[in-house]
């Protein structure tokens, strides 16, 4: 399959009306775009790769020396279901600390630690004006959405690592794999806004006009997608896009999302902006920690049905 060009846009400008215009029909129409200018330093994402690479090489059992639980969700996991369907893939998961909840670091790699908590940062500092210009192409001032996310937010950054698989299956429409492998199954990310980096080997599917849509790997550029929270803000004015991963026969693959969670107390529903007497609001209130704990659940076990925002949606 011939990768697709998702929209490129340069978000050197916060304030230029021709790149809020890209962004607003990018969220509309794909769900996704990617970023150039975006204000990553080429070293700082190296020197992530450098110590990702060297994380995931090690044998297995020294990576599950650190490995996620059900109560700390920070480490390794390589055991991961979306759909309930087992991914092909090995991750390595970061995220804020608090009394349950307590970051692992490979002992190791003495690198490994910094180079991490540089690019969260700096992800941070990019998703914090990637919701600037949502608010304000949703109608809003452009801080309106950080009430959410300061003083603190659920935001965590993983690795990904696709191995080689021997059988990788890349079914048509939103069918799971009937005897191989996807990387990651379909699904929507649950949070505000991803920041993806990935490597050269093109993997990542976004669906759309019912068909899959292999994004094109760029070494400039960043890829963003709008999750959940974000279709819900804009009421569906926006679609937080299906997408999944391909396996690969002949090739490993890396990528590193930053999803960007607001905190566990925060309450989403359509913003008023987005409401009207001809357009009522779609969904009710959601609780973001309950949500995000239904859906994490999935990530674990066979546990039904994976909770989605359509569960959320009002009677019209």
């Amino acid at each position: 399959m011939k990768p697709s060009q998702i929209p490129v846009i340069d978000i050197a400008e916060l304030g230029n009306h021709r790149m809020l215009a890209a962004v607003h029909d990018a969220c509309r129409e794909w769900g996704f775009f990617q970023v150039v200018n975006h204000g990553l330093e080429p070293g700082l994402i190296a020197a992530l790769e450098n110590v990702m690479s060297l994380f995931f090489a090690q044998p297995t059992a020294v990576k599950r020396e650190i490995s996620r639980t059900t109560d700390n969700p920070w480490g390794f996991f390589d055991q991961e279901l979306t759909k309930n369907t087992l991914d092909w893939k090995e991750i390595f998961d970061y995220g804020p600390m608090d009394d349950a909840k307590q970051p692992q670091w490979p002992q190791s790699l003495p690198d490994f630690k910094p180079a991490v908590l540089a690019y969260y940062t700096a992800c941070e500092n990019l998703a914090f004006r990637l919701l600037e210009i949502i608010a304000v192409n949703l109608g809003m001032p452009d801080d309106y959405l950080n009430r959410d996310f300061k003083p603190s937010h659920t935001s965590f950054l993983r690795m990904n690592y696709y191995p080689v698989c021997p059988t990788p299956e890349f079914p048509a429409g939103l069918d799971k794999p009937s005897c191989g492998h996807l990387g990651i199954n379909h699904h929507t990310d649950a949070g505000a806004v991803t920041v993806l980096l990935q490597d050269d080997q093109a993997g990542l599917e976004v669906y759309r006009g019912k068909q899959w849509h292999l994004v094109e790997t760029r070494s400039d550029a960043l890829v963003i997608n709008i999750g959940d929270i974000v279709q819900v803000w804009s009421n569906d004015q926006y679609h937080a896009a299906l997408h999944r991963v391909r396996a690969n026969a002949k090739a490993e693959r890396f990528s590193v999302p930053f999803f960007f969670n607001p905190a566990y107390q925060s309450d989403y529903a359509p913003l008023p902006t987005m409401v009207d007497k001809k357009q009522p609001a779609r969904y009710r209130a959601i609780n973001w920690g309950e949500f995000r704990a239904r859906r994490a659940s999935g990530d674990y076990a066979d546990s039904g049905e994976e909770v989605q925002i359509s569960h959320y949606r009002t009677a019209q």
